[in-house]
């Protein structure tokens, strides 16, 4: 009989692209960090707190090299590692934000750049308050059909919608000249978008991104930002349900696969110091799309970020 070791009989844990499972040292520009929660509060779509296993499965599609857009390996060049999920029960909402913010604030002590997978929108909050102990000034780009800048009550303090709210009250970045991009579809309130501004906000609807250009846009974005540290938080449902339709709150008319991928590339001369994609929820996604998608948008910013650390030659 042969005798086999143990790489030769027991399988490692399923890991964003095959990156390696562990946590970041010296060597590791960037980790990935899953956060299996949501809050609960949806009335009819739970489930983002399976979003980050979801998305793992799904990246083993990926390869790693785009002989057209980025010949080279991203995982390999930033040294990427896979941290697994935050320990946490996604009822206890408090305790749960706690343990988002220690162990994003593991990584980035690190020095590497966190790349979170959600779970709902609401775990920008502790994500942002870890990322903003070491990066002061910084701004926020979140590119979303929804502002998520609702007000909130005593009663409930957090949810799905008014993460970019706390974001601003707290000072963790600079409202006034953070943007929310992709903004469309129908809410549950009047005056959304005041409120947006009322704390700061530029809002830039997806009919005014699509007429001006996303390069355009970005441009402005970017020679407003100059080099200021950026927060990037990545709703899935900027997309179209046709392309992705397990999210938490899908809204027709959106961006297709290939729009959504090219808004990313404009991204490029940005100093992103936190990456956060959020709301993929498996129990309605269709032959696993939002979630493939979604591997595919966190490539992308590893693309970014390479470029961004001067690891490779620009496109």
């Amino acid at each position: 009989m042969t005798r086999y070791s143990d790489a030769d009989l027991f399988t490692l844990p399923t890991t964003f692209m095959g990156a390696p499972y562990g946590r970041p040292g010296p060597g590791n520009r960037a980790a990935i960090l899953g956060i299996p929660f949501d809050c609960g509060t949806h009335p009819t779509r739970i489930g983002a707190r399976g979003g980050p296993d979801s998305v793992r499965l799904q990246s083993n599609l990926m390869r790693r090299f785009n002989p057209t857009h980025a010949d080279f390996d991203p995982v390999e060049a930033l040294g990427l590692v896979d941290c697994g999920n935050v320990k946490l029960t996604p009822s206890k909402i408090v305790d749960a934000f706690e343990r988002i913010e220690q162990a994003a604030d593991r990584i980035v002590e690190a020095g590497a750049v966190p790349i979170t997978i959600g779970g709902d929108g609401s775990i920008t909050v502790p994500v942002a308050r870890a990322a903003a102990k070491r990066h002061k000034n910084m701004v926020a780009l979140h590119i979303d059909s929804h502002t998520d800048a609702y007000p909130y009550t005593s009663a409930e303090k957090y949810n799905a919608a008014t993460q970019f709210t706390h974001v601003a009250e707290e000072g963790l970045i600079d409202a006034k000249s953070s943007w929310h991009v992709g903004i469309r579809g129908t809410t549950f309130a009047q005056g959304v978008v005041a409120r947006t501004q009322s704390l700061g906000y530029r809002v830039v609807s997806l009919d005014e991104l699509v007429r001006g250009g996303f390069a355009q846009r970005m441009s402005e974005f970017r020679d407003q930002a100059a080099d200021r540290p950026v927060y990037l938080c990545f709703d899935m449902d900027v997309f179209d349900p046709s392309c992705a339709p397990g999210v938490c709150t899908p809204s027709w008319g959106g961006l297709s696969a290939r729009e959504g991928i090219d808004l990313l590339r404009s991204l490029a001369g940005l100093n992103i110091v936190a990456i956060d994609v959020n709301t993929v929820s498996p129990p309605q996604d269709v032959n696993n799309m939002a979630a493939h998608l979604c591997a595919h948008v966190i490539y992308e910013t590893l693309v970014l970020l390479c470029r961004q650390m001067g690891l490779v030659k620009a496109a």
